[in-house]
């Protein structure tokens, strides 16, 4: 489940630099990690051998990256069984398909392996430590969300739903409830929405009262982080050592790439371990499942009832093809005389309303169909530094990422506002053409209800 490449046969057959280049890849692997989630070497070989006494250490540890990947709060004191409860739905929610870790117990008494497996599945399936260097590096300077790729999802989101398991939360959710949920994000959303106005609105101007004062001329200006310096500078010694701490999980991250494949050349010793201690067990289930076999004869006397049950299952059958045969033909006969009566309301009713919909819908398509036969641009997608540029100067307003003499690549503030409308056009077009076809099915269910008053909401 966790095997990867490096670990195949033909990477045992490399050069492997023994036990003593395992300490060197799990020490890496420890610092690179982040401070208020960082594993132990000891707590690996503990859970290799499954000891109950890793088993607590794993999940908080899990509860910490994974809260820190999705980007919620979190506290070291959170109990155990919340903690334990939103590791099993994250990883559910990211495609975990081993359903032993959903059987652990919800006090953490044991599972300290499983727990290991997951983590490793997490490392190689989702780039866990980039994620987490991506999310916890220091930003020095302002930056924003940009996103200017197609409407499908990317191929890392894609691989977190594409094996979502069958079982997950078995509680039923009431409708009310999720209507209200519904209305309570609305709220948060329009909220959010204007708080990153108002932001957006004070980052213009600083960029404008502080432009030309910056010693990069790529960039021009400061940034918040700048500018609460030069007002505080007693603050550079934090940011100093945030940067000093960054740049030590880097050094240790590049260590971790260089040292990987030994990591999961001993992944693949604790899968031997699981496998051999599986083979063990799986005499005794044999024996079990052998016993409560019936026992038949050489004679075969059920022979002949299974012959008769064949006969039986093939009449039903044709039974089966003749009834569905004469429910196609009724049914067809009825589309006809309804198309027929259709095209007769049609010719008395006005044709405006019946064209314009089907413009709407040809417009729609095409434009879908233009978009995918057009050149791929290079699209922007993540994290960009926000760079003020004024009218008058020849450069767009783009983003930047390091002081150089050279400038970066940048995409302008109006060709992202222009892809972002052209976008919210398209969507809008379909959702006006999804609620027209609900509220025709709408109308036909209510037609088959007799005595029942429809009101639309």
């Amino acid at each position: 489940m966790v095997r990867k490449g490096p670990g195949s046969a033909a990477g045992r057959a490399g050069a492997m630099p023994g036990g003593r280049a395992l300490p060197g890849a799990v020490g890496a692997l420890c610092r690179a990690m982040p401070p208020r989630a960082r594993l132990v070497p000891e707590g690996l070989r503990r859970a290799k051998l499954d000891r109950p006494q890793a088993t607590l250490d794993f999940w908080r540890l899990l509860y910490a990256l994974l809260k820190q990947i999705h980007g919620g709060k979190w506290s070291e004191a959170d109990a155990i069984d919340t903690q334990i409860r939103f590791v099993k739905l994250a990883l559910w929610y990211q495609g975990y398909g081993r359903p032993e870790l959903y059987r652990l117990p919800s006090d953490g008494s044991a599972g300290s392996r499983e727990l290991l497996l997951a983590f490793s599945w997490l490392l190689h399936r989702i780039s866990l430590l980039e994620q987490l260097l991506a999310r916890n590096r220091v930003r020095t300077g302002d930056e924003t969300s940009v996103c200017m790729c197609e409407d499908d999802l990317s191929q890392s989101e894609q691989g977190t739903t594409e094996i979502a398991p069958e079982y997950g939360p078995e509680d039923r959710v009431d409708v009310r409830y999720l209507q209200w949920l519904n209305g309570r994000l609305r709220f948060q959303w329009r909220s959010l929405h204007a708080q990153h106005q108002e932001q957006c609105k004070l980052l213009h101007k600083i960029h404008l009262l502080t432009s030309g004062s910056h010693v990069d001329q790529i960039l021009g200006h400061f940034s918040v982080t700048e500018m609460d310096l030069i007002r505080q500078t007693e603050n550079y010694k934090q940011l100093v050592q945030l940067l000093e701490r960054e740049t030590m999980q880097l050094e240790a991250f590049l260590e971790w790439k260089q040292l990987e494949p030994v990591y999961w050349q001993w992944m693949e010793t604790v899968l031997d371990n699981m496998a051999e201690e599986g083979n063990m067990c799986k005499p005794q289930d044999a024996h079990i499942e052998k016993s409560s076999l019936p026992k038949v004869t050489s004679c075969c006397p059920w022979a002949d009832s299974l012959t008769g049950q064949i006969n039986k299952l093939s009449r039903d059958l044709m039974a089966l093809r003749d009834q569905l045969h004469e429910l196609v033909t009724h049914r067809k006969s009825a589309w006809e005389e309804k198309v027929k009566a259709r095209a007769e309301d049609l010719q008395k009713e006005d044709f405006a309303a019946t064209v314009r919909k089907i413009q709407e819908a040809v417009e729609l398509k095409l434009l879908d169909l233009s978009n995918l036969c057009a050149p791929k641009k290079n699209k922007v997608h993540g994290l960009c530094r926000l760079v003020y540029r004024s009218k008058h100067s020849a450069s767009k307003i783009g983003f930047s990422r390091s002081v150089s003499k050279q400038p970066a690549p940048a995409v302008s503030a109006t060709e992202v506002i222009r892809e972002l409308q052209m976008r919210e056009a398209s969507l809008q077009r379909e959702l006006k053409q999804l609620r027209e076809e609900c509220r025709q099915r709408l109308d036909e269910i209510a037609e088959g209800l007799d005595g029942v008053i429809c009101i639309s909401p």
